[in-house]
């Protein structure tokens, strides 16, 4: 199971018609322009450094592949260890829109991991040190330390020596 918390009842309408009531439109606005940006950035150390200003907790020598996108509304509980790397249009999230509530929960992400291309990782669950996502993955589970896993929804493929 995910680690993830409530933080909002809908009543009536479905929980993204009160992102308003979440965070303000302001914050969620320079975040996007950072997360935008930062989407077609070749300087790796600047999107390093435009991260950590909008509150991801980036490790040393983090690589983010140019399209990957991390969370708008909540970039704060996003946490990458070092020397890790975020593959091509992958995206991190921290918060789900559902009808009835809003979840948000961390996503912490070891050192010396490796995140294929085109994955999903969905807010609440960890990845352990020196793993490796296969691309086109969906990371809705804990991934423990030193494995291969990959698929929708991701299973481990093997230990890692």
């Amino acid at each position: 199971m995910r680690r993830t918390r409530v933080i909002l009842k809908a009543k009536g309408k479905n929980s993204l018609q009160f992102w308003t009531n979440i965070k303000h439109p302001l914050r969620v606005a320079l975040n996007y322009v950072v997360v935008a940006t930062c989407r077609i950035l070749p300087s790796l150390s600047a999107k390093n450094w435009l991260y950590r200003r909008i509150g991801v907790k980036v490790g040393k020598n983090v690589s983010f592949g140019l399209e990957s996108t991390v969370d708008v509304f909540f970039p704060e509980l996003i946490e990458i260890g070092d020397n890790s790397i975020i593959g091509y249009n992958t995206v991190l999230l921290a918060h789900e829109f559902l009808v009835d509530e809003c979840r948000v929960g961390e996503v912490k992400i070891g050192k010396n991991v490796v995140i294929g291309a085109n994955c999903t990782v969905l807010p609440g669950v960890e990845i352990g040190d020196n793993s490796i996502i296969s691309a086109h993955s969906l990371v809705n589970r804990d991934v423990p330390p030193n494995v291969l896993a990959g698929g929708v929804p991701v299973k481990v493929i093997k230990k890692l020596d």
